[in-house]
């Protein structure tokens, strides 16, 4: 199963060079790999509906509960389908879309890598996993929606998205990890057969809101939508992929997946299906209020979202029922419907609704399949959108508490969802003719197969509802509520109650698209969004968090060295000292040494050598000075038996002496540049540092039951390295690639000194440049010309 998650990754690598070699066929080669795992996860389809499930693990940290964790069960399949089979006709769509586009082998690795990490968030078994993948995503997605990156829209808004929901992400690991703590296991399949241990937890809550903003900020519920309709400024092919298909279901899918250990509590149902909603009415408002094809269904998406989320708030068997089957009713009629408009602004060259229109003769493909998605969106009959309409319906309707706001809110949400169906339809197929930028005409082969293929998809589910309800639906269901369900769908329920409200939504929402005009001046004077909406928000704390950011570098790294010791030292001694102060055992430390007459002498001549390099004002009498702690330092190690740390001391100070007094005459002198007050600062600062590693010298060496480290050392230094000498040994083996990093640093920086002793001064570049240029000038016309009249020569010159 692995392999499947990693085919996307493997097959990205490759991509680039597969533009290169096949130019116009690597669209089509590329989605032979979705392709391919669309056909391994159908294949699982008629195991899975017999009660089957397939894991993998493969050891990772198993020693912190994390491994690989795979597990392919309904709900993992459903997405995984729907990844797999919309990214083929994607690929294919992108090719044409881009076709001449000099980063259109960039595309093809960055949808491929994203494709991967979408299947490694669904099929994850371990919420670490899940974790990983899930950031996975947001990389990806960063670089696809900043596709265009040389365009300032195109990188903002993979800003925002990547700062949004990379934010809700860091909220969630905190969730998953707590989860974990309060389950016992990070192992999703043995979490939710225990739920009782979550929500009995006192970090139940706290788990909540850490998962719910993860979720909330991935699938753009309010507050967090603004995000998605700024993504709209990637390329349409992602869009379509993206932001409604794949990425913002990944919060969908998380709700589903752990609806059975953090559901069914009222804190779940309140908050979730609240904000649902919101996020469902609130979307379904704005969408028709827009005039730019992506972003009416960038909006509508966004209420699509809500409306999902408001179905596994609910939490009814019924209502996750209803909620799968609107998901992938969503993921066929929007997937087409982005298309569509991708189409419409790659043949007409806009996406502006108020300049389209009589487009049918035109483009009759293009529009068929429009009206195919934009019916099921509006859920006309017989379309499966029609069956996911009623579902949502019943499932509100029979709510256990407050069906009658539940359904009212429902009923509202998709009006508007009508309204906007009829905007990108009817608007540019129909009516009159009117002028675009570019003359119209049908898309591209490649362009045309992937919104005829879902909204094909779109009739051919509904007219075969009990097969996707069997190998579809129910398997999800049940991977979702963990128990067996049963599920029916129907193309024709009957008339009933649910079946008004379906013709009184169509009605409704065609009475707002045909008045929408005069409608538009009232809608305008009631909108607050842009003054005091979530988005606006976002521009203040980041203008905030920018000046912040400022303000804290022009203080903390304003280039001088002493501030950034004297910040580093003050930090680490008030905090580790605060800590001795507070837990470690002191008392007893700070006594006097057992230590011989000789020994105090060493250490005292250190204490005055170091004295000394601090006030002496000759600069070889600091050297000295300076090489008198280093010996002092050798005869210590000489003393408590470390003759091998003596030698290596003694050379290095000698050398180190030699080095100084070779160049000594070329270091600056000594000068004071500081007064008594900046001095006294400086030195309390050192003391208050050397008073810190004192006492944690001590603390240490007085406590021998903590030796560790010594112990497994002096044990293994001869077993293990064949060594006596430990502190080789240490830096040799137990520490080799440590050592071996030092060494690199030392050599590059060595180079660097090099490089640096080998450029002259600017000053003297300059200067000498434009003398050669001059000697070389005359030299060439001395040669070339003939001596000549002084007036000639100056005015040759």
């Amino acid at each position: 199963m692995i392999g499947a998650v990693l085919a996307g990754f493997i097959a990205a690598l490759f991509a680039p060079w597969i533009h290169r070699a096949a130019r116009g066929w690597a669209g089509w080669l590329i989605a032979l790999v979705p392709a391919g795992l669309t056909l391994y996860f159908g294949a699982h389809l008629e195991r899975l509906a017999g009660g089957e499930t397939f894991s993998a693990v493969y050891a990772w940290v198993s020693s912190l509960g994390t491994d690989l964790a795979f597990r392919l069960d309904g709900l993992g399949a459903l997405f995984a389908l729907i990844i797999s089979g919309v990214g083929a006709l994607v690929i294919i769509y992108g090719g044409g879309y881009l076709k001449g586009d000099p980063q259109l082998g960039r595309f093809y690795a960055y949808v491929l890598m994203f494709m991967g990490a979408m299947l490694g968030v669904v099929l994850a078994d371990n919420l670490i996993t899940l974790f990983v993948f899930w950031e996975l995503t947001s990389i990806s997605s960063y670089l696809l929606i900043g596709f265009y990156h040389s365009e300032a829209d195109s990188r903002a808004s993979a800003l925002q998205a990547l700062l949004v929901t990379g934010t809700g992400g860091l909220a969630m690991l905190a969730g998953l990890v707590l989860l974990g703590q309060a389950t016992g296991t990070y192992t999703i399949s043995e979490m939710v057969t225990q739920p009782q241990a979550a929500q009995s937890s006192s970090l139940y809550g706290a788990i909540l809101v850490l998962v719910l903003l993860g979720a909330f900020t991935k699938s753009a519920q309010f507050p967090f939508h603004f995000w998605l309709p700024g993504a709209m400024a990637a390329p349409t092919p992602v869009s379509a992929y993206l932001h409604s298909a794949t990425m913002v279901k990944a919060g969908i899918y998380l709700l589903a997946r752990l609806s059975p250990v953090l559901g069914g509590t009222d804190a779940w149902q309140i908050s979730v299906t609240a904000v649902g909603g919101v996020t469902m009415v609130l979307g379904a408002y704005v969408a028709w209020r827009q005039v730019d094809l992506k972003r009416i269904l960038a909006y509508s998406t966004v209420s699509a979202l809500g409306m999902l989320v408001f179905l596994l708030g609910i939490g009814t068997e019924y209502a996750v029922k209803a909620a799968l089957t609107v998901l992938l009713a969503h993921s066929l009629y929007k997937g087409t419907l982005f298309l569509v408009a991708g189409a419409l602004d790659h043949e007409t060259g806009t996406r502006d609704v108020t300049r389209l229109g009589g487009l049918w003769r035109a483009m009759p493909w293009t529009g068929t399949a429009a009206l195919l998605g934009a019916a099921s969106m509006a859920g006309l009959p017989p379309l499966f959108g029609f069956i996911s309409k009623e579902v949502f319906y019943k499932a509100a309707y029979d709510a256990p508490d407050l069906a009658g706001p539940l359904t009212a809110a429902a009923v509202t949400g998709s009006v508007f969802m009508v309204t906007a169906a009829a905007l990108v339809s009817l608007k540019p197929f129909f009516g009159a003719r009117l002028e675009t930028p570019k003359h119209p005409h049908e898309a591209p082969p490649s362009m045309l197969l992937g919104p005829v293929v879902l909204a094909g998809l779109g009739v051919l589910f509904a007219f075969v509802p009990s097969w996707v309800a069997e190998y579809g639906i129910r398997t999800a269901v049940e991977a979702t509520l963990n128990h067996a369900a049963e599920i029916e769908l129907e193309l024709w329920p009957g008339l009933n109650v649910v079946l008004l409200l379906s013709l009184l939504t169509v009605a409704a929402g065609l009475a707002v698209y045909a008045l929408r005009v005069p409608l538009q001046p009232w809608a305008d004077r009631v909108d607050l969004g842009a003054r005091v909406g979530p988005e606006r928000g976002y521009r203040v704390l980041l203008g905030g968090m920018l000046w912040t950011a400022d303000r804290q570098t022009r203080i903390l790294q304003n280039g001088y060295l002493r501030v950034y010791l004297m910040t580093i030292v003050l930090t680490t001694v008030a905090l580790t000292g605060y800590t001795l102060l507070t837990r470690a055992d002191i008392e007893g430390v700070w006594r006097l040494p057992d230590a011989r007459f000789y020994e105090i002498v060493v250490v005292a001549l250190i204490v005055v050598a170091a004295i000394v390099v601090t006030q002496v004002q000759s600069r070889l009498a600091a050297v000295l000075a300076l090489a008198t702690v280093g010996y002092g330092v050798s005869l210590l190690y000489i003393m408590f038996g470390a003759p091998d740390l003596a030698m290596t001391q003694f050379s290095i100070e000698t050398l180190t002496v030699v080095l100084f007094v070779l160049v000594i005459y070329r270091l600056p002198r000594f000068a004071t540049l500081t007064n008594r007050a900046a001095r006294l600062r400086d030195a309390l600062i050192a003391a208050s540092a050397g008073v810190l590693m004192t006492s944690l010298v001590l603390i240490l060496t007085a406590d021998t039951s903590r030796r560790h480290v010594t112990t497994f050392f002096s044990e293994n230094s001869v077993l293990l390295a064949k060594g006596r000498n430990i502190v080789n040994v240490i830096l040799v083996d137990f520490r080799a690639f440590d050592t071996l990093g030092e060494i690199i640093v030392l050599s590059v920086a060595a180079a660097g000194v090099y490089a640096l002793m080998r450029l002259r001064p600017e000053r003297e570049r300059r200067e000498a440049l434009p003398e050669t240029r001059a000697t070389v000038e005359l030299s060439a016309m001395a040669e070339a010309d003939p001596p000549a009249e002084p007036q000639a020569a100056d005015s040759g010159r």
